[in-house]
């Protein structure tokens, strides 16, 4: 990472939602990850008594996803994490990775990746489970339906066809 410069990977809330202040914004793309809805949130789309879903990563070779690199002055970064490590604090961690921002480039930046065995981690749940739950949980970040379904229209706007949210989405609108 140069020293003028931080940038961060988001590609769940922070698509649509940052909550911080940056400099630029690109699409971008990290390979070998997949977006999984495996992650209990019961601070921001649920409670502790009915836990919602959200996003993590998970490494899988050949896969990659789509989503939105931020960049910010290096002035920011600690004020800035320290505000990202509070809003992603149940579960995730910080981690350096390569990204490619459109066009080729390629760039350094962090990404919040709650690894597997967590203490919010649901594990390998069956896309109609977490429909169901999703369909239930609301927390104060509002409904666990309109987190994913700003998600599925952010990543719609990008051009990723996720098969996972996508079948979540269509899951959630059979049941409505």
């Amino acid at each position: 990472m140069d020293e003028q410069s931080v940038w961060l990977f988001g590609y769940g809330s922070v698509i649509y939602r940052p909550s911080f202040e940056f400099v630029e914004s690109r699409p971008a793309t990290l390979r070998g990850f997949a977006r999984r809805f495996s992650q209990r949130s019961d601070d921001h789309r649920g409670t502790p008594s009915l836990p919602g879903r959200v996003v993590t990563l998970v490494a899988r070779e050949g896969a990659s996803v789509r989503g939105i690199a931020y960049r910010f002055d290096a002035a920011q970064a600690e004020a800035t994490f320290v505000a990202l490590d509070h809003r992603e604090r149940a579960g995730y961690e910080r981690s350096a990775v390569e990204i490619e921002l459109d066009h080729g480039a390629l760039a350094s930046a962090y990404v919040y990746i709650a690894p597997r065995g967590n203490a919010w981690d649901a594990g390998d749940e069956r896309d109609e489970d977490i429909a169901a739950t999703i369909l239930r949980a609301h927390g104060p970040s509002g409904s666990n339906v309109e987190y994913l379904l700003r998600l599925a229209d952010a990543l719609r706007s990008l051009g990723d066809r996720d098969p996972h949210v996508f079948a979540l989405e269509a899951a959630v609108l059979a049941a409505r």
